[in-house]
Parts: C-alpha cells; sequence; structure tokens
C-alpha cells in the first residue's frame, strides 16, 4: 500500500492456517487499539504473527460483532487534510482511502479487526476465504446468499467479473496489480489479455477467469500463490455493476455494496457517505451501520483537525480524522489532557518512509550515496513529530515483514543526523561538488518543515538545492509520473500483506515503471530483476522471506535508489461523543467500521 505525505499504505504479519503459508513477523502495531496510553510512545506492538490468523466459514458470516454501548443515529465529522483522489475502488492503494472504501465497497476477502486487535482474514463477498486446487494455481470463491447493491438488485458473480476485468483499461493505474498480473502476466505486460476491458463486449476466457453461474468466481493463475486470501482482500478485488460503470466517472459515483453510499460529493471539498438501506448486516462480518451518515471534509490540516477534536466542541465532539496524526507541536498539550485518555491512540504501523532518488536523473552512484549519508533522519523525525510520530528505519524493509533483519549500511543509528563530511568526500572523489538537486514536496505544514531541515543537510553537505513545492492535492500524481523532473522526493510504503513480495517488486521491479506505478525511483537492474523472479518462484512463503530481505539490502547498498529514514506511528484523537473507535492494524489508521455516535 502507499502512503505519501501522511498517507500509508498497508502490511502486517499474518498466520495463514491449513499449513497452506505460514508467515510472522516482529513489528508494527501498538498500544491503544481503540483505548490510549499515557506514554508519548506506543505501546505493545499489534503487528506480530499471533496477532493474525485465518477465519473459517464460521467467521466469515455476520453481523459483525457490536461495539459496547452502540446505538443507531447521528452523523460523524471526519476532518480530512487531503483531498480522495478516487473514490473508484480499482484506483485506491492510499491509506487514506482505503480507510474510506471501508465504508461502502466489499470485496472478496476482507479484515475481521477485534477490539484487542486482533486480526482474521475472513471471507467479506465471500463464504470463506476461497479454496485452492491444482497446486495453488486455482481458487474458487463461493459469493454468500443476501448481497445487495445499493439499488436493492443482487450481487452476483458476474458483476465480480466485471470489476477484475475493468482493471485490465488504460485508465485503471492507481490500484494494486496483483490479480491482473498473477492472471495474464508480469509488469503491464497483463493489459494486453484486455487491453480495453470488458467495455467492448470482450472478457477473459474462462480458463482465466471463470463465473460458471451466479454466485461461483474462479480465478486460474498462470502460477501457484498461497497468499491468495491475502490479496482478494485489496479494494479492487470485488463487483462493479456493469450499467453503472462510468469508467473515469466511476471515480465520482461508485456503487455501493457496503453499508454507506454516495450521498453528496464535492469534488476536492467534501464527501458526504448516507446509509444504503439494502445492505443486510447479516451478510457482513466486518462492518456496522450505525451513525446515519459520514460528513467528510477536505483542507484541515493537523494543527485544524487537532485544535478542534481537542475542543471537543459541536459537532467536532463526534469527530474524527481517518488519518491526520495530531499535530507535532500539539503533541504535549494532548497528552497532558487527562480528557483525551480514552479517545486517543498511539500506534505503529505498518508503513515505512524513504527518501527516493530519480535514477533517470541522479546516474551516478556516488551522488546517491552521498544523499544517502547526507539525509537528517534523525532531525525528520523531530519534524514530523518526535516519539509520536516516528522510529528510525535502517534499511528498506519495516520490522513488520516477515524475514526482517536489522542492518545499516548508512550509518543512520550512529549518525541519525546524517554524515556530512562522508557525503561530502563521496561527491569530491565524483567531481559533482555543488551539484544541483531538485527537491520536491508537499506544501503542507509538516512537509515544509521537513524541507528546511533536509535542505540545511544537504547544503552541509555540499549540495546545491532547488526546492519544488508541490500541490498535496496532486501530490500523489506528480510523484507517480515517470518524467516528472524531480531529483529526489518522499514517499511511504506498506506491504499489502506481510511478506516483502509485496514491498520489493512493487517498488524496485524495473519492468514496472510507468506513470501511476510505484517503481518511484525507477530503478532498472536487470540483476535485481532477475532475482525478483527467483525469489517469487519459492512457494515456501517462510523460506523467502529471507531472500527478499538479502534481496532489499542488496537493492539498497549496490543501487542506492533510496534512503529509509522512519517506520511511521499514527498518534489519533477524536471527539468523546463517538464511539466504537478501534485502530486498525492492516491500513495503520482509525477503523470506522465499528464507529457509533454515543
Amino acid at each position: 500500500m502507499r502512503t505519501t505525505v501522511n498517507r500509508r499504505a498497508l502490511r502486517t504479519a499474518v498466520v495463514l492456517a491449513a499449513g497452506a503459508l505460514v508467515l510472522s513477523a516482529c513489528s508494527s502495531g501498538g498500544g491503544g487499539g481503540g483505548g490510549a496510553t499515557d506514554s508519548a510512545g506506543p505501546g505493545q506492538d499489534k503487528n506480530v504473527a499471533a496477532n493474525y490468523s485465518l477465519g473459517t466459514a464460521a467467521d466469515s458470516t455476520g453481523p459483525a460483532p457490536a461495539p459496547s454501548g452502540a446505538k443507531k443515529g447521528g452523523t460523524v465529522t471526519v476532518l480530512q487534510r487531503d483531498a480522495f483522489h478516487h473514490l473508484d475502488p480499482g484506483q485506491i492503494y492510499y491509506g487514506d482511502m482505503l480507510i474510506n472504501q471501508l465504508l461502502y465497497n466489499r470485496s472478496l476477502t476482507g479484515y475481521k479487526i477485534g477490539t484487542d486487535g486482533k486480526v482474521k482474514l475472513v471471507g467479506d463477498l465471500a463464504t470463506d476465504t476461497g479454496t485452492s486446487s491444482d497446486g495453488g494455481k486455482t481458487w474458487k470463491f463461493t459469493l454468500k446468499d443476501g448481497l445487495k447493491w445499493q439499488d436493492g438488485s443482487p450481487i452476483t458473480a458476474q458483476d465480480v467479473r466485471w470489476g477484475i476485468e475493468r482493471l485490465y483499461a488504460s485508465f485503471e493505474t492507481d490500484g494494486p496489480q496483483y490479480i491482473q498480473q498473477w492472471l495474464s502476466g508480469e509488469g503491464t505486460s497483463y493489459r494486453k489479455a484486455l487491453p480495453d476491458g470488458p467495455y467492448d463486449g470482450k472478457h477473459l476466457p474462462s480458463s482465466v477467469l471463470d463465473t460458471p453461474d451466479d454466485k461461483t468466481v474462479v480465478l486460474h493463475f498462470l502460477k501457484p500463490h498461497a497468499d491468495t486470501p491475502y490479496a482478494t482482500a485489496m479494494p479492487n478485488v470485488g463487483p462493479v455493476k456493469a450499467d453503472k460503470d462510468g469508467k473515469q466517472k466511476y471515480d465520482n459515483a461508485p456503487f455501493a455494496s457496503g453499508p454507506y453510499q454516495v450521498g453528496d460529493y464535492k469534488t476536492g471539498k467534501s464527501l458526504t457517505l448516507v446509509r444504503n438501506q439494502n445492505w443486510d448486516p447479516k451478510t457482513d462480518p466486518i462492518r456496522t451501520q450505525y451513525p446515519d451518515k459520514f460528513d467528510i471534509s477536505f483542507g484541515h490540516q493537523a494543527t485544524d483537525s487537532t485544535r478542534r477534536l481537542l475542543a471537543d466542541q459541536g459537532p467536532d465532539k463526534a469527530g474524527i480524522s481517518f488519518t491526520n496524526a495530531v499535530a507535532p507541536e500539539m503533541v504535549e498539550q494532548v497528552l497532558k489532557d487527562p480528557g483525551t485518555k480514552s479517545r486517543r491512540f498511539i500506534e505503529i504501523q505498518p508503513y515505512l518512509d524513504v527518501i527516493n532518488f530519480n535514477m533517470d536523473r541522479l546516474k551516478d552512484i556516488r551522488v546517491r550515496k552521498a544523499l544517502a549519508y547526507a539525509v537528517p533522519s534523525g532531525q525528520i523525525i523531530q519534524q514530523i513529530g518526535g516519539a509520536t510520530a516516528g522510529q528510525l528505519a535502517t534499511n528498506l524493509i519495516s520490522p513488520s515483514i516477515d524475514g526482517y533483519k536489522a542492518s545499516d549500511p548508512f550509518g543512520k543509528k550512529a549518525k541519525p543526523n546524517g554524515d556530512p563530511d562522508k557525503a561530502r568526500a563521496l561527491l569530491k572523489e565524483a567531481g559533482k561538488e555543488g551539484q544541483e538537486i531538485v527537491y520536491a514536496y508537499a506544501n503542507t505544514d509538516v512537509q515544509q518543515k521537513v524541507s528546511v531541515v533536509v535542505t540545511q543537510a544537504l547544503e552541509r553537505a555540499g549540495f546545491k538545492v532547488q526546492k519544488k513545492e508541490i500541490d498535496a492535492n496532486v501530490w500523489d500524481n506528480s510523484i507517480a509520473e515517470v518524467k516528472n523532473g524531480f531529483d529526489i522526493f518522499r514517499t511511504g510504503w506498506g506491504a499489502d500483506w506481510p511478506v516483502a513480495s509485496t514491498v520489493v517488486p512493487p517498488l524496485y521491479d524495473g519492468r514496472v515503471i510507468s506513470d501511476g506505478a510505484q517503481n518511484y525511483t525507477h530503478l532498472n537492474d536487470p540483476a535485481v530483476n532477475k532475482e525478483i523472479d527467483r525469489v517469487n518462484t519459492i512457494p515456501d512463503v517462510k523460506k523467502a522471506a529471507p531472500e527478499w530481505m538479502k534481496l532489499a539490502d542488496k537493492i539498497l547498498i549496490d543501487d542506492v535508489p533510496a534512503v529509509p529514514t522512519y517506520a511511521n506511528l499514527q498518534f489519533s484523537i477524536w471527539g468523546s461523543g463517538l464511539g466504537g473507535v478501534k485502530y486498525h492494524p492492516v491500513y495503520g489508521y482509525p477503523d470506522p467500521s465499528g464507529v457509533f455516535v454515543k
């Protein structure tokens, strides 16, 4: 999953049952889970294998458990900094939109989050997490009875097929690509199988994607994929009703399969979600439908949302932010206020922030190494909020990923604020003293502060810095353009499920470089591509885990496409009039699926 500015993408630790796949990890979670922590640091890590399991068919039935004191009615006020770029589930891959889509969109499988932070992967639209055959190449899902669209019409297997096939269309660029690639080819070659999607009446052959009846979806992959139940939990592996699919216009008017539907949407300004009267809680083990509506407004910097939620007045008493963290300058105030103890948490997220180096522009590895040594990770952490916002990172893999092994090739633990002398020596060796660097950053309060310390650190190391401030509302699209004209810029990434196969290939496989894709550094190393292919063929994910770690370290040391800065924490606060708030360990933010107005 992706995170930009303060958006996060996904990844956690999981145990798959029945001997099909075993995953474990050591990190990313935190102490709150809808409660609070009294200190400035996170509590117990939730992103450990013991907290994850593969649910049964019984676990996949609804209704979802009712939070203590839950009742119907009221409006939830949601204060967001950035406007949502997409409502179309096929285009969603960022933390803020991942959280939002939980309210109106359903996938074949999904994550059932307990109040204790424990996570079960269960059937969402499907009766269970799928059954495999043909050595793991074929996966069958059966849809539940009683599934309905917002207009009351039944959700069918053909709707799921349409939802998957539209991902092949050229305009679908921003969402995850696992299922398409597994069905039809690596990189972007899968698009050749259905270049216009299903819109001209063509479909994938039944030998690839079959819907033999209204309740059955069968996926025939090119290779075995034991982690398919996790891939089908992504928001784009679900139904889209053909006669409601307006292609690009679907971004503004997705047809609801979840408990809420779009009521009013003013692009870039606000979104109102109202009850979907045809959603049946008996079919849904994940979501509830207590509030009458969610009023979501954009343009709220962290200072504004923190001030309003701390004041706890009027509509903000039932307020929350899906992704805005407590503003760095207000952390101490919130922690010292005893009235916030029951309405805040500090949680370790599954996301890792890096500063990317554009390898199309920065071709000399000595220059990239100089940048890696110069970046002041410790000072960056202080600017984003200190101990409540981030923990120093030293390699390209989050500790929450199975197979993680600590390494620190650029000496960040010893010199967290950078090593300007080492950086300057490398520049001198390269004959690049005074090299100009185009540094792009989003125009948020926090990133403007970060830009000051980064610029100063690079200048101390002998670089000349041209700062390029980008509107936060277009930041995601700007950095994802191949010819973006930037030398360095930050991104955050979290594993889609807790193995590095959901980190290394999307970020560093040179064959996926394209506008909207996630290889932000444009690394295209044939040796790396070959090793990605080799590790991907290891059928035992547990055995593959250390191989991914070795490859990630090799990429960092031999190619230096980026420098890690910090693992993310989320410090959230909400109004005293809300109940049922808990942490979503997979997405790394507050989970709105069980929220109610007191």
